[in-house]
């Protein structure tokens, strides 16, 4: 038996297979993604998304499906599941569908007629290029498979219409064909390990709808094009199709497929699904390497890369991919702000905590790699230049006041890691001394003094310790209340904010702790109360009256609900360092009860993985996007922790 699989009646049942998908992954950013039965129910949903780096590096849909179609002894199977405006779904391919494995490659088994034939789908770890293998399990006098692939080339974020402007032409390659609809874009070339006939009969494919896009008030409904028709008559029971933005040998397809899929992390087990989840988010491309923030929607983001960093690289003993990914963030720093998202001339600096996260990362590598010596002559110009910014002012209103506190943000900024905004005005307006970033800037000046001090810096060290002396003082005199027990979200002036969220457990979470453990301890006793759960960890208590225990509905109503009441499991990541700060290996049976309860996430929403958001309330309905690089870290990273504090 396997660790993930659907039998017939999961498959066949619509309502039960479009809400799980599945997604697959090349290295270099390319992906696949789409619902468990291949049925495509959102613009994000494709065979073949490829970044288009003379597009700076966005992804597009190239391929949406190949709309294949099995002739075994003259009888002819629709395989394919696509759904048109209203509702209509033609072919209804799920139907021949028997069983459904992703152990370690995406498997379909199907019967059709007498016939039975499995269907695997695997991206190369190292090229844009996906292979499919289909290996038909009984004799059979002849077979073909006839191929009509469905293209876009569009943005991921975006929908395609009808028009002139489509390049029709085709090239002929070694048994395949190759298509470019548009100037710039890559092209994309089909090709088969067997001969293949190929029929040119340009046409749109209209209507074809996009449910998910239409619950989530968006325009659902796109026009594909099929350029002709490819025919591949089967020689022996296994048959190879790719898809690549180069042309390739078709006789080696063969060869390739069986060599790569020995190299793919077996999804056998919880924790190798989250192994095989978290490679997926490292993307290597043009001599950069990145972390993706989550499929099927998010690119690179600043302060996700650094809080996912520990748990995708560290606790999977990758301290070198740590570093690299550090140091190429390094290099797009301005005015000691990392890019929150995009990169080059559109990149934006709008993340006040990315550069404190970064202080998180790197206190962890150098405990990891026991490296202190090295860390100031490697960082320390670094560290420093962020800390200057961070004193004496820099973007978006970030500062220090006299007091010590860092201040940040203005009208309509978001520039917390709760950063979502309806109509120019954020949801959670929390412009002023926010308190995890204090905290997390406190834990960064007290490293930066840690490191400082072990490299001989005296200047430094006697500049910031000077600095920083009084800040526990002033921080528990402006967030504290002994009355109420709890830290203020944020104080802005006179105002203070008291609403149960999860920011005052980062600032009780950090090793540079400007508060007293009874405080921490009443801090976290209060999270697991109110706020946590057993998906994650709520973003504000229920007993508010701006609480939103659903996360649903259109863009506004969906930001609405996003940091008011939403459960995040990336918060599981500060939640463990607090709980083992506190409570030591004492907490181990408590963060194995935690961490035990997503095991059942493995076959719901987004398959082999973690999602990004579930409901604030029971049952905990997973949303957002279907894996999260920083949800996986911080499950990665409670199973860490527990095997550190287990094995002292």
């Amino acid at each position: 038996m396997s660790y993930i699989e659907f039998d017939k009646n999961d498959l066949v049942n619509l309502h039960f297979s479009k809400s799980r998908e599945i997604l697959r992954c090349s290295r270099t950013g390319s992906f696949a993604t789409t619902t468990l039965v291949g049925l495509n129910t959102r613009k994000y949903h494709g065979l073949f998304i490829v970044p288009q780096d003379k597009m700076n590096g966005d992804r597009h849909l190239l391929v949406s499906s190949l709309n294949e179609t099995v002739v075994i002894n003259n009888m002819d199977f629709h395989i394919g599941t696509i759904q048109y405006k209203g509702g209509i779904i033609e072919p209804k391919g799920n139907k021949y569908l028997q069983h459904f494995t992703a152990d370690t490659i995406p498997t379909y088994l199907y019967r059709v007629g007498k016939f039975n034939f499995t269907k695997e789908l695997m991206f190369l770890n190292n090229d844009d290029r996906l292979i499919i293998k289909y290996t038909i399990l009984d004799d059979f006098e002849s077979a073909s498979f006839i191929f009509n692939p469905l293209l876009a080339f569009r943005s991921i974020h975006s929908l395609t219409h009808c028009n002139d402007a489509v390049n029709t032409n085709f090239e002929t390659v070694d048994q395949g064909v190759g298509f470019c609809l548009y100037d710039n874009y890559t092209p994309v070339y089909v090709q088969c390990s067997d001969p293949i006939y190929y029929e040119h009969g340009p046409q749109w494919y209209h209507d074809v709808e996009y449910e998910e896009e239409l619950n989530r008030g968006y325009d659902g409904l796109e026009d594909l094009f099929m350029p002709g028709r490819l025919t591949a008559k089967v020689s022996s029971k296994e048959f190879y199709i790719t898809i690549g933005t180069e042309p390739t040998d078709p006789s080696k397809l063969a060869a390739i497929y069986k060599k790569e899929s020995g190299s793919h992390t077996k999804r056998s087990s919880f924790f190798n699904c989250l192994k095989n989840a978290a490679e997926q988010f490292i993307v290597k491309r043009n001599g950069h390497t990145e972390i993706i923030a989550g499929y099927p929607w998010f690119g690179r983001w600043g302060r996700d890369t650094f809080i996912a960093l520990p748990g995708l690289t560290l606790a999977l003993d990758n301290p070198k991919l740590c570093k690299e990914i550090m140091d190429n963030m390094i290099s797009e720093m301005n005015d000691g702000l990392f890019p929150n998202i995009g990169n080059g001339n559109a990149a934006a600096y709008n993340s006040v905590d990315a550069p404190l996260w970064f202080f998180r990362t790197l206190q962890l590598y150098a405990e990891y790699t026991n490296s202190q010596r090295k860390i100031w002559k490697e960082y320390g110009e670094t560290m420093k230049k962020i800390l200057y910014a961070y004193r004496n002012g820099t973007l978006n209103h970030i500062h220090r006041l006299d007091n010590g506190l860092i201040y940040a943000g203005g009208e309509g900024m978001a520039l917390t890691w709760m950063d979502a905004i309806v109509n120019g005005i954020p949801v959670t307006p929390r412009t002023g001394c926010q308190v995890e970033i204090n905290a997390l800037w406190y834990n960064a000046v007290k490293f930066s003094i840690e490191m400082a001090h072990i490299a001989k810096d005296k200047e430094f060290v006697n500049e910031w310790e000077e600095l920083i002396k009084d800040f526990p003082t002033v921080f528990k005199d402006h967030f504290w209340s002994k009355e109420i027990g709890y830290l203020a979200d944020y104080v802005n002036g006179n105002y203070q904010n008291f609403q149960v969220r999860p920011n005052m457990m980062i600032a009780a979470s950090l090793p540079y702790c400007p508060i007293s453990e009874k405080i921490r301890q009443l801090i976290l006793k209060r999270t697991c109360e109110e706020l946590l759960t057993e998906k994650g960890i709520r973003s504000l208590s229920p007993d508010d009256p701006e609480y939103k225990g659903h996360y649903g509905g259109n863009q506004a109503e969906r930001d609405a609900a996003y940091h008011q009441g939403s459960c995040w499991p990336w918060l599981l990541f500060p939640f463990t360092d607090g709980m083992f700060a506190v409570y030591q290996d004492s907490c181990i049976p408590f963060m194995e009860k935690v961490l035990y309860r997503f095991d059942s996430c493995m076959t719901n929403y987004g398959i082999s993985t973690i999602a990004e958001i579930t409901d604030g309330d029971p049952p905990f309905k997973p949303n957002g996007c279907i894996s999260q690089a920083w949800s996986v870290a911080a499950l990665l990273y409670i199973k860490w922790r527990i095997e550190q504090h287990a094995n002292k």
